[in-house]
C-alpha cells in the first residue's frame, strides 16, 4: 500500500506507475481515492470545528444556571445535543469513507523501482547472469517423476487416495535427501549470520491482508472453515506479521531471519506436464530468508539475498541464472524482484526454484510496522527470498546428478546429513510398502 500523500499530491505518477504494470483497469481508482479522501478530510475539518464550537458553548451552560438563566441554558443544551447529531454523523461518514479508501488503496500497486524493465508477462523478464557451465550428458535424463519412482522414493496412489491430486509420499533415501537439503539449507543461512525460525504454520485474516495482495490470497490461500485462521503459502507471512503493529528501535535493525515452514497453496490453474509431477503441488517445504530494515539499506539486503540463493545452488554445482522480472510479472506490493532458475539437462532449460523480492514499506504500511529514531517515526522496509523449496528443487538436484545407471550422486556438502552416503542406487526389488 502506497503513502496516500503520494496521491494527494503527485497522482499522476502513481497513474503512470499503474501504466507501467498495464493494470490500466485501475486508474480510475487514483480519482475515486482523490475524490473520497476530499470528502473525508472536508467531514473532518467539520467535525472539528464543531467539536470546538461545543467545548466553548458547553462552558455557558453551567454560567447560566448560576446566573438563574434556566431558559438561555436549555437553549445552549439544545444546540450541544444538535452538535453531538451532527457529530455521530460526521463520525459515521468519516468511518465509511477511511473504508472505502482503504479497499482502493489496497489493490494500487506499489511504485515501482526505476530499474525495474517494462514488460506485460514473465515472458518479458531479462535475464541478469549465469552461474556455472549448463551441462547435457551423453545419456537420456527421465521425466523427474520416473527417475524417482526408479529409486523407490515416492507413492503418488496412496496420496490421492487420502488426499487428491496435488499431493505425496516420498519416501526411503529420497524423503532422507529431501530433509538433508533443507537441513544443509538451514545451516547455510545460520552461518550467514541469519537467525533460524520456526514460525506459526497458520495466521490471522489481518495478517494475510498486510503481506500480499488479494488476488495473491484468492489464488494462493487455504482458509480455516469457521476460523480466522489460513495456512500459511510461504514462511514470510508469519515471519513479517511477527512484526504488526510494533514500534522497532532502529538501533536493532537489520532483523535477518531464515526461517523453516511448510507451505500449503491451492496453485489454482492447469499446468502442462512439466509442471506435473513435484513442480507444483498444494503441499511442500522450505527454507526462507526474511530483512526488516531501514528503507535506504533494502538495496543492500535485496542484492546479499538472491546472491545467498545463487551460492547455495552453486554449493552444490547445479547451474543457474537470475532474471529481473518486468513490471507487468511483479505482484502489486513489490518494488523490485527477480527469478532464480536452475538449469534442467532433461528440459535443456533454466526453471524457477526462488524469488527474491522487495517490497519496500508496502507490507510495514499495511502491517504498521514502525522504527522510530531520535528524528521521528518511519515504516520498515521488508524483503523475502527463497533459499530452496523442496521438492521443486529435487527436480533440477536429480537431473543434474542422474548417472546413466540410475544412480543419483550426493555432493559432499550434503553427505554428513545423509549419514555419509555418497550415492543413491535404485532398489534391487521394490518394497510392498
Amino acid at each position: 500500500m502506497i503513502d496516500i500523500n503520494l496521491i494527494r499530491k503527485n497522482p499522476e505518477i502513481v497513474k503512470e506507475n499503474i501504466k507501467k504494470k498495464f493494470q490500466d483497469e485501475k486508474l480510475v481508482l487514483v480519482d475515486e481515492v482523490l475524490e473520497l479522501d476530499g470528502e473525508y478530510r472536508a467531514a473532518k475539518t467539520r467535525g472539528d470545528a464543531i467539536r470546538g464550537e461545543k467545548n466553548k458553548i458547553s462552558k455557558q451552560i453551567g454560567v447560566l444556571m448560576r446566573e438563574g438563566k434556566k431558559d438561555e441554558a436549555e437553549a445552549v443544551k439544545q444546540k450541544v445535543k444538535e452538535f453531538d447529531q451532527e457529530l455521530a454523523e460526521l463520525e459515521e461518514k468519516e468511518a465509511v469513507m477511511n473504508e472505502e479508501i482503504r479497499k482502493r488503496m489496497m489493490v494500487i500497486p506499489n511504485i515501482i523501482d526505476p530499474s525495474v524493465p517494462i514488460g506485460k508477462d514473465d515472458s518479458e523478464n531479462v535475464e541478469i547472469e549465469r552461474y556455472g557451465e549448463p551441462v547435457v550428458p551423453d545419456f537420456d535424463i527421465p521425466y523427474h517423476m520416473d527417475i524417482i519412482e526408479k529409486l523407490d522414493g515416492i507413492d503418488m496412489d496412496s496420496s490421492g487416495r487420502t488426499s487428491g491430486n496435488g499431493f505425496y509420499y516420498l519416501k526411503g533415501d529420497i524423503a532422507r535427501l529431501h530433509s538433508s537439503i533443507l537441513s544443509y539449507a538451514r545451516d547455510f543461512m545460520i552461518n550467514r549470520g541469519f537467525t533460524y525460525f520456526i514460525p506459526p504454520f497458520m495466521i490471522h485474516g489481518s495478517v494475510v491482508e498486510g503481506v500480499m495482495s488479494f488476488k495473491e490470497m484468492e489464488n494462493m490461500m487455504y482458509k480455516i472453515e469457521g476460523e480466522d485462521l489460513y495456512l500459511i503459502g510461504t514462511s514470510e507471512h508469519s515471519m513479517v506479521g511477527r512484526f504488526i503493529d510494533q514500534m522497532l528501535k532502529e538501533e536493532d535493525l537489520p532483523y535477518t531471519m531464515t526461517s523453516y515452514s511448510p507451505c500449503f497453496r491451492k496453485e489454482v490453474g492447469a499446468h502442462g506436464i512439466e509442471e506435473r509431477g513435484l513442480y507444483r503441488v498444494h503441499q511442500f517445504e522450505k527454507q526462507e530468508m526474511v530483512v526488516i530494515c531501514k528503507p535506504e539499506d533494502s538495496p543492500y539486503w535485496y542484492d546479499q539475498l538472491w546472491k545467498n540463493s545463487v551460492e547455495f545452488f552453486r554449493s552444490l554445482d547445479i547451474p543457474v541464472r537470475t532474471l529481473e522480472c518486468c513490471s507487468g510479472d511483479l505482484a502489486d506490493l513489490k518494488v523490485k524482484s527477480c527469478d532464480v532458475e536452475a538449469w534442467s539437462p532433461r528440459q535443456k532449460k533454466y526453471f524457477e526454484v526462488g524469488s527474491c523480492s522487495n517490497l519496500g514499506d508496502a507490507q510495514a504500511r499495511r502491517l504498521g510496522i514502525r522504527v522510530k529514531n531520535a528524528d521521528g517515526k518511519y515504516f520498515a522496509h521488508t524483503l523475502n527470498n527463497t533459499v530452496v523449496a523442496p521438492p521443486r528443487m529435487l527436480i533440477s538436484f536429480l537431473e543434474n546428478n542422474l548417472q546413466e545407471d540410475g544412480s543419483v550422486l550426493i555432493p559432499e556438502p550434503l553427505r554428513p546429513y545423509m549419514g555419509g552416503q555418497e550415492k543413491i542406487v535404485p532398489p534391487t526389488s521394490k518394497k510392498n510398502f
